[in-house]
């Protein structure tokens, strides 16, 4: 079972944020104009059917994939299609696979695209489209863009889909909780990771699709869309994992950027495990804010003093490694792992504090619903029991995009970090160092850490907050000054922020968006504070 903070983790912010607060220092003199950058090479002839496509657009419904779409993708305003990409760059007149494309046409004078993207890797950028035409819908960006979504290839919609897990395999590998550190459990643990890795190749067609489902393919196909979609330059906002897609068009095609949003950053830089421990790092942040501002309400289930919030949590959760909560009046049960994915889940965002604290007392009182709740949306379970294929296409996509580790003592010393950089969800039984699914993956990864080069690339817009938990703000920072771009700062405590509701961010993004006016040095807003303050 991969660790649930291994990576990257989706982004998976649902609550309705109600933001406010600004401050900006006041506006330089502007710079000359630079001169105009050269053309932008064409693609390559025998990529030239694909970039001179034409997309069939039509009704969304039958490219939902779960409940939840179906209804949002009811709408007539909605249009989709699928764009036809090569599943191997390097054999372009081999198979192919299809990426799933959701469109709000624009409702004034339209400058071209703005394509979206929700993070992950593995979260569907269809719907993510779907929920910003419907909340962006009087705003000056769905009068001035085309919205555009699109499901990474092998993600929701997209065909070959990532499949390695059945509903009942799932619910199996929520149970199963691999902390057991002796060489009988690690062997243990390491044969389930090897079956997994042996049933994506499986069920997702081939070892094939899984080579070439990374970053560096899906930006390839971005550079495709943006061709049938007929815009010379691309126009972009990525969440999360969504910056790394950024950031890796704007190294292989910076003279097709028209402008880059990235919001919640990773730096193309870091190492996977420096990433993961500050990653581990950012959730404790998050876990002691959330218990400091739980002090200050009446019953509180992790008690008054944020001290001892931590030994609280760890008393209220390790029981369930023998001893799972029944949940749902007792059809389903809460194990140990899926209590800490679901108190993750609620630190992504302070506005679900109150579930989780809800959930904690809920717990104390031996019901473990509210959190398994928490988990079945992190996990993409739907209420029917279906699973979506988001988690399972993060462990693929992370398996090709991360450096590699296959030897137990780093692997080792790897948990042992993180645990010590996030007590709250270390279950002290013990380092497992098993080697997680990556290390039995059938293709070597396709990205390493590096700076960027992008010569010729227009500038940019990063966007992160003091206190977001699943990108740490210094990974901002740092993207920033590797695209040479601006960086507005935000403070708060939630991941990801950019049109979400707080009216000092979103103007500042519209403005670049639209116009290309970046905020001046230094630009900073604010959240408002965490529920119950």
């Amino acid at each position: 079972m991969l660790d649930p903070i291994r990576s990257v983790v989706i982004a998976a912010c649902s609550a309705a944020l109600v933001l406010s607060g600004c401050s900006q220092p006041a506006a330089p003199e502007p710079d000359p104009a630079p001169p105009a950058p050269a053309p932008a090479p064409g693609p390559p002839a025998e990529l030239a059917p694909f970039y001179d496509q034409e997309l069939s657009w039509g009704p969304c419904p039958d490219y939902a994939t779960n409940a939840q779409d179906r209804t949002a993708f009811d709408d007539p305003e909605l249009e989709c299609a699928r764009l036809e990409v090569p599943l191997d760059y390097a054999a372009p007149q081999g198979r192919t696979a299809q990426v799933g494309v959701l469109r709000d046409r624009a409702s004034g004078d339209p400058i071209g695209s703005l394509l979206v993207n929700p993070g992950g890797p593995g979260a569907s950028g269809m719907s993510l489209g779907a929920t910003m035409a419907r909340r962006l819908a009087d705003s000056p960006l769905a009068e001035r863009f085309d919205l555009v979504g699109f499901d990474p290839r092998g993600v929701g919609a997209s065909t070959p889909t990532i499949d390695c897990l059945d509903d009942a395999e799932w619910e199996v590998e929520r149970a199963d909780l691999d902390v057991d550190p002796s060489p009988e459990g690690v062997a243990q643990t390491e044969a389930e990771n090897q079956q997994y890795a042996q049933r994506c190749i499986e069920r997702s067609g081939g070892a094939d699709v899984l080579a070439n489902v990374g970053t560096r393919d899906v930006v390839r196909d971005m550079d495709i869309l943006r061709a049938a979609l007929g815009d010379e330059k691309l126009t972009y906002l990525g969440y999360s994992y969504g910056t790394r897609l950024g950031s890796a068009y704007a190294e292989a095609f910076p003279q097709n950027v028209r402008a880059l949003v990235l919001d919640g950053a990773l730096d193309p830089r870091q190492s996977t495990v420096q990433r993961t421990v500050d990653q581990s790092a950012g959730f404790q942040q998050a876990f002691d804010a959330f218990a400091a501002d739980c002090a200050r309400q009446p019953a509180c289930p992790l008690g008054t003093d944020p001290a001892q919030a931590t030994a609280a949590f760890q008393a209220l959760t390790r029981p369930l490694i023998d001893r799972p909560a029944p949940a749902f009046g007792g059809e389903r049960t809460l194990s140990y792992p899926d209590a800490v994915t679901g108190t993750i889940q609620a630190l992504y965002v302070s506005d679900l504090w109150p579930v989780l604290s809800a959930g904690l007392s809920a717990l104390a009182n031996g019901d473990g619903s509210v959190l398994l709740r928490l988990a079945d949306m992190y996990n993409d379970r739907g209420p029917d029991g279906h699973y979506g294929n988001g988690i399972e296409a993060f462990i693929v996509i992370s398996c090709i995009d991360e450096e590699r580790i296959t030897d137990r003592a780093e692997q080792g010393e790897l948990v042992r970090r993180s645990n010590e950089a996030a007590p709250f969800r270390d279950d002290r039984r013990g380092v497992v160092a098993a080697l997680d699914p990556c290390a039995f993956w059938p293709s070597p990864p396709t990205s390493e850490p590096h700076v960027p080069q992008v010569d010729g690339l227009p500038p940019t817009l990063t966007v992160s907050v003091t206190g977001d938990p699943a990108t740490p703000y210094q990974a901002g920072v740092d993207l920033a000054e590797a695209l040479e771009g601006s960086l507005l700062t935000v403070e708060g405590a939630q991941h990801t922020v950019a049109l979400q509701g707080n009216t000092c961010v979103d103007d500042i993004v519209s403005a670049y968006l639209v116009d290309l006016q970046l905020p001046a040095d230094g630009a900073r807003c604010s959240l408002a504070p965490p529920p119950g303050r």
